[in-house]
């Protein structure tokens, strides 16, 4: 069992989702919280490893918990998983880990690809809404 934050840029109505190369899903980004680390400290260290953003503001509560069975390449573990929401600018360039994701993209909440995501993405988008 993982400790994971995810995290997704939201602005405008839209949210960031990466093409995650070993899950096969399309997911808001974040990774396993380290030993000793809060998963805060995660979400701000995960932002700069894998999208090269040194975020500055402040990570609030996340917006749900999840507990999920993971799929694809490196599928039979447990997630449990902290949902962050974290502003965004969808008019700048994201440049990506390509070792760990496919592609990035920044998908209104009404085309989010749901049956290619984590199974709890539809109640996090509802959550997200409820938000703005």
């Amino acid at each position: 069992m993982h400790l994971v934050s995810y995290f997704a840029l939201i602005d405008d109505g839209h949210m960031l989702l990466v093409e995650h190369r070993n899950a096969q899903l399309w997911l808001p980004t974040g990774g396993h919280v380290e030993p000793g680390e809060h998963p805060r400290v995660t979400v701000v260290r995960e932002l700069l490893e894998e999208l090269r953003i040194d975020y500055i503001g402040e990570v609030d509560s996340p917006l749900m918990v999840t507990s999920t069975k993971t799929v694809g390449v490196t599928a039979g573990h447990t997630d449990v998983s902290l949902w962050y929401a974290l502003r965004g600018d969808r008019t700048h360039v994201v440049e990506f880990d390509s070792s760990e994701f496919c592609s990035v993209c920044w998908y209104p909440f009404d085309d989010v690809p749901f049956k290619r995501s984590d199974p709890h993405m539809r109640r996090f988008v509802t959550k997200l809404r409820a938000d703005q």
